[in-house]
């Protein structure tokens, strides 16, 4: 599973090394100021100190073909692994919730991509769609129709009649679009079959939702949603299969605690956490992915509905109290943003954010990194740059450690580069080389 769904890169004989930049590896140790990587076929041959001119290891065991590598000097820039957003959702945006209902679903898929191709060049390679988007998209990008980053998808959140992910108004009326596969479960039978149906279309992981939260009309964060048995049914349910990991929207305390027994790899928001959950959280390893840019950002109240307003200024309250916690007491964040809840495409926010909760800046780029790879079973593959890994990385001209709040600007990430592939160059640092286009 640990390399499922990871795009063609580019043609095994593409080969360029990268010198004089500084390297941030992402296993959160000091930089290695004047780097060298060197990518061959898309994957990555050599990273550490810059070596002698001319010297390669592509010559140890790699066929060049003959042909000198492509060489490009980064002297004074900053090279970081590509970042993975944990928690979004391409097909979401709760604000003007009247004028999405209102498209048509070609429309939205048109959307997502959209949302897709912007999450990328804010330097986001890998993302994991936690509600939404059906694998027509996730196939979309891994074929190189529509540029996005790789993508693990839930496809469909799940909780009961009345839950997090029941969109139906008390007149009978929805407040979302409808979701690729029914999300309510309220029985042992429910659970079952929808887990089932899931996994046959594609699911990558399950996310239930055990308790309420702040966009959905019926409850609030406290209730409780999915129950503990039937996050265990769950667990065991996936156990059969490919052994998905089991992610819970997890806001009020109780239900947090309820998901961590339950058997989930990894809570998500995590608002209201208590003391007992993190130490439950500290004992299991579970992840916390925070969603701080959606938790932290009060919308225009014009902008939402009236409800959905009056939680999320009492949730972010708590929300930057406990979480706060959390990540002094040391457990495992990965990074998520809560895209489609807030804005697509400013996704290192997040990073930005985990700084403003008291994680140092390389915690925040690790938690973006290598410890999101963790979480989505993918650290054979990318989270970290180092040989053998694939060539996902993000190029600027400055400091993070110094400023991360840079990171949160997408005109500041200047390249991105994904499997080798040059998807962006807003800084023309990569002359002879095509940035890749649609079917390119």
């Amino acid at each position: 599973m640990s390399t499922a769904y990871l795009p063609t890169t580019i043609n095994d004989s593409d080969h360029t090394v990268l010198r004089g930049a500084a390297l941030i590896d992402g296993n959160g140790g000091d930089p290695l100021s004047s780097a060298e990587i060197e990518i061959k076929g898309g994957r990555i041959v050599y990273a550490g100190p810059e070596r002698t001119e001319g010297t390669s290891s592509a010559g140890e065991g790699h066929d060049t073909g003959g042909k000198a590598p492509r060489v490009i000097d980064l002297q004074g820039k900053t090279i970081m692994p590509g970042f993975i957003d944990s928690h979004v959702h391409f097909g979401l945006s709760i604000e003007n919730q009247a004028a999405n209902l209102a498209r048509f679903a070609s429309e939205r898929i048109v959307r997502s991509a959209v949302n897709a191709r912007a999450t990328l060049m804010a330097g986001v390679t890998t993302a994991r769609d936690l509600g939404g988007t059906d694998r027509g998209v996730r196939d979309s990008i891994q074929q190189g129709l529509i540029l996005g980053p790789r993508m693990h998808l839930a496809i469909t959140p799940l909780s009961p009649t009345g839950g997090h992910t029941d969109f139906t108004m008390p007149n009978g009326l929805s407040t979302m679009p409808a979701m690729p596969v029914d999300p309510i479960i309220d029985t042992d039978d429910d659970v079952r079959r929808t887990i089932r149906t899931l996994v046959r279309s594609g699911a990558d992981v399950i996310k239930v939702c055990t308790t309420g939260g702040v966009s959905s009309p019926s409850d609030t964060p406290d209730d409780i949603g999915v129950p503990e048995e039937h996050v265990r049914l769950i667990v065991e349910e996936t156990a059969k299969r490919a052994g998905q990991p089991v992610a819970a929207h997890a806001q009020g305390a109780d239900g947090i605690k309820a998901a961590i027994r339950g058997g989930v790899r990894s809570v998500e928001h995590g608002y209201g956490i208590d003391d007992e959950g993190i130490e439950l959280m500290l004992e299991r390893g579970t992840f916390l992915v925070p969603t701080l840019s959606s938790a932290l950002r009060i919308p225009d109240p014009k902008n939402v509905p009236d409800y959905l307003y009056e939680k999320k200024v009492r949730w972010s309250a708590i929300a930057r109290e406990r979480v706060a916690v959390a990540m002094a007491a040391g457990v495992k964040v990965a990074l998520g943003t809560d895209a489609g809840v807030c804005p697509h495409g400013l996704n290192l926010r997040e990073e930005m954010h985990a700084v403003e909760l008291g994680l140092t800046p390389m915690q925040a780029i690790v938690a973006g990194t290598r410890n999101a790879a963790e979480l989505l079973r993918l650290s054979a593959d990318v989270g970290t740059l180092e040989e053998g890994k694939l060539a996902d990385l993000v190029i600027v001209d400055f400091d993070p450690l110094a400023d991360i709040t840079q990171l949160a600007d997408p005109a500041k990430i200047k390249v991105v580069m994904q499997g080798g592939a040059l998807m962006k160059d807003s800084a023309s640092w990569f002359p002879s080389a095509p940035v890749r286009s649609l079917l390119g």
